[in-house]
């Protein structure tokens, strides 16, 4: 007599896996993720330009923290490069946290995830 219903393969198509283990897998993933969240964004990611004129700290939550201006790089006659030296700075402080969650978040592989 044949066999009525279910999936091909017998534990409901998963190779065999009890979907209950896959459910509990899921859930410490998720804490696991969370926890690493948590911990990048109590971190603070630094970075300078101009030869350490400027200087920017973030936070893993990608909040300014703090920046310092040599006094010495302060030329009110070329207030652009000022303005170029603090963009340039925020933005590679702002990459480092990129990268730092990047490299935290995908040892989970999970694809489409960063």
């Amino acid at each position: 007599m044949a066999k009525r219903g279910g999936f091909p393969g017998g534990m409901g198509g998963f190779g065999g896996m009890n979907l209950n283990n896959l459910m509990k897998e899921a859930k410490k993933m998720q804490a696991d993720m969370e926890k690493s969240q948590a911990e990048l964004a109590t971190k603070e990611f630094e970075a300078s330009a101009g030869g350490g004129a400027i200087n920017v700290k973030v936070s893993g939550e990608k909040m300014i923290k703090e920046i310092k201006i040599n006094r010495e790089v302060v030329d009110p006659e070329d207030v652009e490069m000022l303005e170029d030296l603090i963009l340039t700075c925020v933005n590679e402080a702002l990459r480092k946290v990129d990268s730092a969650q990047a490299a935290e978040l995908g040892k989970f592989n999970i694809p489409g995830l960063m």
